[in-house]
């Protein structure tokens, strides 16, 4: 996911501030990017077994199927790299999302001086839910590596991860799972290929694209 050695870090995590998100989303990194993204997934399993494929025939399923509860899974994203990681949890409480946020700190950038986190504004996506999982020494140590940028309210879609969610969706999840052990495995081999190929993003919507279209989410100044 890049050198460390180049320095600064940078993680997109699902949040913003207007054009203020796309602008560290998309400034050029010597280090890496991340978007970081929740979604819900329904767990179910089939009350039959589906009849197997045959020539000219395919496999077939029947539409009563049983309800298994759900999963949850976050979504990390370095676009520039063509790299993710998705962390599949039974909840996505303040809690969850603190230990992802010391598994990116601490796992997957260990060597990160800062780490630029771009996300939406989800109640528990906030400082504070590290002081609710960790102690107070070790929540300061991971806040004080974070650089958080918040999506505009009702503007979620400028984070890249919701791009990665929709893939995985279509690539992985558009069939039926019924257990949160076969969904983290399923997932975990989707991400691996994912990465492998190094499929990112072409985002063409910028800064100076925000200022524009998004005019009516800035103040107006009045000239004195």
């Amino acid at each position: 996911m890049g050198d460390p050695a180049q320095g600064q870090r940078r993680v997109r995590l699902r949040d913003g501030g207007r054009a203020g998100s796309l602008h560290a989303a998309l400034r050029p990194l010597a280090p890496a990017g991340l978007p970081r993204r929740v979604r819900a997934k329904q767990l179910v399993a089939e009350t039959r077994s589906p009849l197997s494929a045959e020539p000219g025939q395919a496999e077939r399923f029947d539409y009563e199927y049983e309800r298994c509860g759900t999963a949850n899974l976050f979504m990390l994203f370095e676009p520039l790299a063509g790299k993710r990681h998705v962390k599949v949890t039974e909840r996505r409480t303040a809690v969850d999302f603190a230990h992802v946020i010391r598994d990116l700190a601490d796992v997957h950038y260990p060597d990160a001086e800062k780490i630029v986190l771009v996300m939406d504004n989800l109640n528990t996506h906030r400082p504070a839910s590290l002081y609710q999982a960790f102690a107070p020494e070790e929540a300061r140590r991971l806040t004080e590596r974070l650089e958080i940028h918040y999506t505009p309210k009702h503007g979620s879609w400028l984070d890249m991860a919701e791009i990665e969610l929709s893939a995985l969706a279509t690539q992985c999840l558009d069939r039926r799972i019924a257990d949160a052990e076969t969904l983290a495995s399923e997932v975990a081999a989707w991400q691996v290929r994912r990465n492998a190929d190094g499929s990112t993003v072409d985002w063409r919507f910028k800064t100076e694209d925000a200022r524009i279209k998004l005019k009516r989410l800035y103040p107006s100044i009045q000239p004195s």
